[in-house]
């Protein structure tokens, strides 16, 4: 049992003399931000002292007469009645077995049984992925790998928009390359895609079936479609696997209307549907939208939000608690109205969440940079992690709250100094690898024996604190909170490495002891890193 859990356990058994039966959910305990306020906090007579009668001090004194353990040093009261704890030095190091016996799997909290789809990323195959997506690639995956270590059971997800009148454009648009390598005139619409990579769709193609295509058949309409949907989303997928990101499942809105469930959900909500001006709206506003929304045009078309109603019904029956959704920004009307189709279907709204992520801008020498040198189009998320490296796109897309615009900064995501935070993260990694490289000869104490100045204590609470950090990250939806844990971590390292002597052979039993420190922290940021996708180098 760790630290906190047997302080959650004293403060029950505790509570159990005032007539109080609680579990550890009920239990709010933290850090203390000032060592001077002791190793732990927590609010429990302020919170249960009134519903008993009692003044939140008087209740707090009456609580620490019946607490007693060895890995207290002293309890206070502070304030209106918060209780304030300090533990003994050597009761911080036993964080230390804890991190060794785990390994790998140190920070990963016990199974939740809770089944949550996060869906996001889902690109349309329909040309080059922008920064939008990378960012939304890059926090669903974090998010996604946060709540794994936080004891969800996670399905990464993504939806295939390869219906309607994107994937026609596409269509359109490769026969044009197709028909333009045969000396045509290329003739391209305003909406149809104009980038260069459909001449090497084309050009394969081509290579594959000659002229077979050249005239206009429903087959060859249809063919064009399927062939650059497929050579898109091979693209994408590459693109993906570069950048670290592995689903559990590609889902296809073409099965969805294959399969008639959109027909199935539109007769589950008959009965919330009205005909207006040859249009039927969904009566959204029955529940938790500001306006009804269009289901089937007058032209007798399933608008966009039908489908995705029938793909979210499909989800929930695969036995979901809980599905994440991650958009952009430009979603924000979709929240509402997909919440109340739930709700229709007799689920509850809140088995929906939706991440909004802001866009992103890209700087360097101070000024914004909008188009790529090399092509003179917008900046690809293939140059960019080209350029700057996966670590670095992955670190510093997730470091920001995904309410705020991101401004990514070159300069800085290629600097090698400590005001990269990502490199900072990486070389306090690579330190701890060094030391115990060069200390492999002397061993480790996983006892942590005679540990206990400033700096050591420091590292060994923020240690302790690791499945506390991920647990707020999932409970919040905020891998960039993994993002402060592993800055705080990375400067502990570095700040115990500039005031102490890590390897002093003159004293190999303090020695032993901060390598085994060393150890556990470099198991602990190669953890929190792996969270977000970033390697950890041994060598910088």
């Amino acid at each position: 049992m760790g630290n906190e859990e047997t302080l959650k356990t004293l403060l029950i058994e505790a509570g159990k003399n005032f007539g109080l039966s609680l579990t550890p959910n009920d239990v709010v305990l933290e850090r203390s931000k000032d060592p001077v306020h002791g190793d732990y906090a927590t609010n429990f007579a302020l919170r249960y002292g009134k519903s008993l009668g009692m003044a939140p001090r008087a209740f707090a004194e009456s609580l620490i007469a019946s607490i007693h353990d060895p890995i207290i040093d002293k309890i206070e009261i502070a304030g209106p009645g918060f209780i304030n704890f300090f533990l003994h030095s050597n009761a911080l190091s036993t964080v230390l077995s804890e991190v060794f016996r785990q390994g790998e799997n140190y920070g990963r909290l016990p199974k939740k049984n809770v089944k949550v789809n996060v869906e996001f990323f889902s690109a349309n195959p329909t040309g080059d992925i922008h920064l939008g997506h990378t960012r939304i690639g890059a926090f669903g995956d974090s998010l996604a790998e946060t709540l794994s270590w936080a004891g969800y059971d996670v399905t990464r997800e993504y939806y295939v928009n390869d219906c309607g009148n994107q994937v026609e454009h596409l269509g359109h648009s490769i026969r044009a390359r197709y028909h333009e390598l045969y000396g045509e005139k290329l003739e391209l619409g305003d909406d149809d895609y104009h980038g260069k990579d459909l001449i090497a769709i084309a050009q394969s193609i081509k290579d594959q079936f000659g002229d077979r295509y050249l005239q206009d058949t429903q087959e060859s309409h249809d063919f064009f479609i399927r062939y650059g949907i497929d050579a898109e989303l091979a693209k994408i997928k590459k693109e993906l696997e570069h950048f670290r990101i592995h689903f559990d499942r590609f889902s296809f809105e073409s099965d969805i209307r294959k399969n008639h469930l959109v027909e199935k959900a539109f007769e589950d909500l008959k009965e919330y549907t009205y005909v207006e001006d040859g249009a039927t709206f969904l009566r959204t506003t029955a529940f938790l939208d500001d306006k009804d929304r269009p289901i089937i045009k007058s032209n007798g078309q399933y608008t966009y939000f039908m489908p995705d109603i029938a793909y979210h019904y499909d989800k929930m029956s695969r036995g979901f608690d809980l599905l994440i959704d991650v958009l952009g920004a430009d979603h924000h009307g979709y929240i509402a109205r997909m919440k109340s189709a739930l709700a229709m279907k007799g689920y509850s709204p809140d088995a929906l969440e939706v991440d909004l992520i802001q866009i992103v801008r890209t700087f360097r020498d101070g000024k914004e940079v909008k188009m790529s040198k090399r092509t003179g189009q917008s900046i690809t998320h293939h140059e960019l992690v080209e350029e700057v490296g996966v670590d670095a796109v992955r670190y510093l897309f997730v470091e920001r709250a995904p309410s705020t615009h991101l401004d990514f900064d070159f300069d800085l995501a290629l600097e090698q100094s400590s005001s990269n935070p990502v490199y900072y993260a990486q070389y306090a990694h690579a330190r701890c690898c060094s030391l115990l490289l060069l200390g492999q000869d002397i061993g480790i104490d996983e006892q942590g024996s005679g540990l206990g100045n400033e700096q050591e204590n420091a590292i060994l609470k923020h240690i302790a604190d690791f499945g506390n950090a991920i647990e707020g990250a999932a409970r919040e939806r905020a891998p960039y909170r993994v993002c402060a844990y592993i800055h705080k971590l990375a400067g502990l390292i570095h700040e115990f490495y500039a005031h102490n002597r890590v390897i002093d052979r003159d004293n190999l039993p303090l020695t032993r002891s901060r390598l085994a420190l060393i150890k556990a922290s470099q198991i602990t940021l190669r953890n929190a890193l792996g969270i977000l996708g970033v390697s950890s180098p041994e060598k910088m």
